[in-house]
């Protein structure tokens, strides 16, 4: 076995590489870009090598510092996480000649892997079905459009380099191919440095069901069962779930043989995950297409060591240290039901834009493990409290693992988990997987890769705290974080707002989003009363003793509730069981005699660089007409112009990078 390792990665997988290493007695060499330099993950190990710049590329996609780390730390093996290096051949390659051991497949195995389309040629050959569609080398836009066409709508254009959702577009009929295709070719040139592209039928209510498998250099390989991973979001997964639900153990056999044959077939070592897409058949069973495999560990491998037991990580360790498989297949057993959340730095009700910003609260569910992966409900995270989530690397935040006896139970727990989970500072999904999880079409297992949109009415809706029990919180933080205590030593030193004759009134301005709401605040010797659109009812509560700041029990009227407030800024957020709402406090006097500016033209919602301008100086434009592109944190994202007019003036070159709110063109009235 290894005695130290390096790990070529960064946040919550390097920390998870990092715990299973310490474990087993294994000493841990972490490389950390600029913007990386206090990071969880640089902590989390024995060591620690500055790579320099904040980008990928200009750190973690670096491989001569990487092996220079290794080699001068004295690390035997590099393991190279998800993402970045994991699946690059030439890398894996030159490890090896380097004397080191690259912990994953052999290089032959990413390569075969590595081209969406060869891949599939080579599936076809040992027998494991496929999705309809072109897979040849042809990449001429024109060619491309013929095969759609002949094909028949809709498709969907992928990346055959790519993978996690980059490089992939369904387009819905033959005057939109053209720019779905330049969309994706110009995301996976960027993402993966190769813009050929497959098209193939789009599966009417697919389902993503993917099979763990593990391979070592004796010929040995199994499968460890299976996920499902339908909940997904721009091509990128949202929740995932071991077993996949109303999977026949008929039909997990065949998965599960299919993705052994194709491991196989590439002569694979090592942790691997076989992705199928698969679709109902008129019986009520599913039939399944290979779509690709991913020649790394996966994100959600911890639902797989949830219901196995196993540490998937020690697996791959020992299979690179030149071990056996630790289980052969009849030996292997599963048990339960895990659910794995993936909690994103971003804005799902401005369609999933990335948010960037300071982690001001992070606050996890009570007794949750975070190094050891049989203790549930589990957190794999690479941020504290404090940390910033910054442009350059993606959105996720951490993952929330639950296991429960059945589905049921670990979709109770995983609410309750997710409840408990309070993050401010900037925007989350967190509030939007509660909603996604209690929906009715995900609780009844009615999955396909479209819920999201499907059941919009209900992931979209209104938080289910309602203002007036918001506003009672925030009041009675504010009176709190203000010393106006509900009782004092005697009547002139209160500043409860007491009065000798009559009650006080005090007026309250917040705002939620674009709305403005304006209440008052009755002080008076019989207590608390809350005003609010013409209706009042009395409040009372009162701080939690041995308890946080913040954390009230209150009444209002026939309403009782339990609320967490954070104050940050002018913010509040308040967490409760019926849900998450944050308020900004106005200062009615500060903004007095201010003027609103008109919107002048399109701004940036979020940090990034400008990909593309789709319309130039002097066009004229529509409303909801797409005018540019930016990328930020690995994906692109198509801006719309605000309203009808023309374009003044481009204020960016292309390949600039920008802040948040910064002005990319100017818009003029027709």
């Amino acid at each position: 076995m290894f005695s130290k390792i390096l790990i070529a990665n960064r946040g919550e997988i390097a920390c998870r590489v990092a715990a299973t290493a310490r474990r087993m007695g294994i000493k841990t060499v972490a490389v950390y870009s600029q913007a990386d330099d206090r990071a969880c993950h640089v902590q989390a190990c024995d060591e620690a090598v500055a790579l320099g710049g904040h980008a990928p590329a200009e750190s973690y996609l670096q491989w001569s510092r990487i092996l220079e780390a290794a080699q001068s730390t004295g690390a035997q093996a590099i393991h190279p996480g998800y993402g970045f290096l994991s699946e690059n051949e030439d890398f894996a390659q030159v490890c090896h000649g380097a004397g080191l051991v690259f912990i994953g497949p052999p290089a032959s195995a990413i390569a075969a892997m590595g081209s969406k389309a060869a891949a599939k040629a080579l599936m076809d050959k040992a027998g494991v079905p496929l999705v309809p569609g072109y897979h040849g080398q042809n990449n001429d836009a024109a060619y491309l459009q013929g095969q759609a066409d002949a094909m028949g709508y809709p498709v969907l254009i992928k990346a055959s380099a790519g993978g996690g959702g980059k490089g992939m577009r369904r387009v819905e009929r033959s005057e939109d191919f053209a720019a779905a295709l330049a969309s994706c070719q110009r995301e996976a040139k960027a993402s993966f440095g190769d813009d050929h592209v497959l098209v193939e039928r789009y599966v009417t209510r697919p389902r993503h069901i993917e099979i763990q498998v593990f391979a070592d250099a004796y010929g040995n390989a199994v499968y460890l069962f299976e996920r499902d991973c339908s909940v997904q979001r721009r091509h990128q997964k949202v929740l995932e779930e071991a077993p996949a639900p109303g999977l026949s153990d008929v039909r997990r056999a065949e998965m599960g043989a299919a993705a052994v044959a194709a491991a196989r077939a590439v002569g694979y070592v090592g942790a691997g995950t076989v992705e199928f897409i698969a679709e109902p058949t008129a019986d009520g069973d599913l039939r399944f297409f290979f779509m690709e495999m991913n020649t790394r560990l996966q994100v959600e491998h911890p639902v797989t060591e949830a219901i196995t037991g196993l540490d998937l990580v020690e697996w791959q360790l020992r299979v690179a240290a030149g071990q056996p498989l630790p289980l052969q297949q009849e030996q292997l057993r599963r048990r339960g039901h895990a659910i794995e959340a993936r909690l994103c730095a971003e804005n799902p009700e401005a369609g999933f834009l990335p948010a960037t910003g300071t982690l001001q609260v992070l606050r996890w569910p009570e007794h949750v493990a975070f190094e050891r992966h049989d203790e549930l409900p589990r957190v794999d995270a690479g941020v504290c409290e404090g940390d910033a989530i910054s442009p350059y690397y993606d959105s996720m935040i951490a993952k929330l693992i639950v296991w429960g006896e059945d589905r049921p139970q670990a979709l109770a727990r995983l609410d309750a988990a997710l409840a408990q989970t309070h993050i401010v500072g900037l925007h989350t999904n967190v509030a939007f997987l509660r909603r996604t999880v209690q929906c009715s079409a995900f609780a009844q297992a009615d999955l396909d890769t479209a819920l999201i949109e499907r059941e919009r009415p209900a992931l979209f809706a209104p938080s289910g705290l309602s203002l007036p029990l918001a506003l009672a919180a925030v009041v009675l933080a504010e009176l709190q974080a203000e010393a106006v205590a509900l009782a004092g030593p005697d009547p002139w030193s209160r500043c409860d707002g007491w009065r000798l004759h009559g009650p006080a009134t005090r007026s309250l301005s917040y705002a939620e989003g674009e709305q403005v709401v304006e209440a008052q605040l009755l002080q008076s010797p019989r207590g608390l009363v809350l005003a609010l659109d013409g209706q009042t009812w009395p409040l009372s509560g009162q701080q939690r003793p041995h308890q946080p700041p913040g954390l009230f029990d209150l009444i209002l009227g026939p309403w009782r509730c339990s609320a967490q407030v954070y104050a940050h800024g002018q913010h509040r957020a308040v967490f409760a069981s019926g849900g998450t709402r944050v308020l900004q406090r106005l200062d009615r006097m500060a903004q007095a005699g201010q003027v609103e500016a008109q919107a002048g033209g399109l701004k940036a919602p979020m940090p990034g660089k400008v990909s593309a301008y789709l319309a130039a100086a002097g066009q004229a434009v529509v409303k909801g007409q797409a005018v540019a592109v930016m990328e930020a944190m690995k994906m692109e994202h198509t801006l719309v112009a605000p309203r009808d007019g023309v374009v003044e003036a481009l204020l960016y070159a292309q390949g600039d990078q920008v802040a948040e709110g910064a002005e990319l063109l100017k818009l003029a009235a027709v």
